[in-house]
């Protein structure tokens, strides 16, 4: 069983940053892609940004530029650094792990961002 601790959010001004962080229990975890989602009031869950296992990274348009995401293999820790953010940040932001037959979360921090 894989568990993902998530930590880090908080409430920020806009222009501010946060550095979020999820760490992952169980082996192998170097050889998974990780991923953080975001979820607002009443939308559905999004993709903000994916690392691969060899460390190649793709973002959603609405952060590029902003936000940047990272891993310590040797932590078990995925890492996403928000700069520069928005009110329209404000989300629950989700740890994530695919690439095999069970999709874990996390339990989600929460990002607030006043104006």
């Amino acid at each position: 069983q894989v568990q993902l601790v998530e930590s880090g959010g908080g409430l920020v001004q806009a222009g501010g940053s946060l550095r979020l962080s999820c760490v992952a229990s169980g082996s192998a975890f170097s050889v998974y892609p990780m991923a953080w989602y975001c979820q607002a009031p009443g939308k559905q869950r999004e993709l903000v940004a994916r690392i691969q296992a060899g460390g190649s990274t793709n973002y959603a348009d609405s952060v590029k530029g902003r936000f940047t995401i990272s891993r310590d293999n040797a932590k078990n820790t995925v890492y996403l650094q928000m700069n520069s953010l928005k009110p329209a940040d404000t989300a629950v932001f989700y740890c994530n792990r695919g690439g095999g037959l069970i999709v874990y979360w996390g339990q989600g921090t929460q990002v607030t961002v006043s104006s």
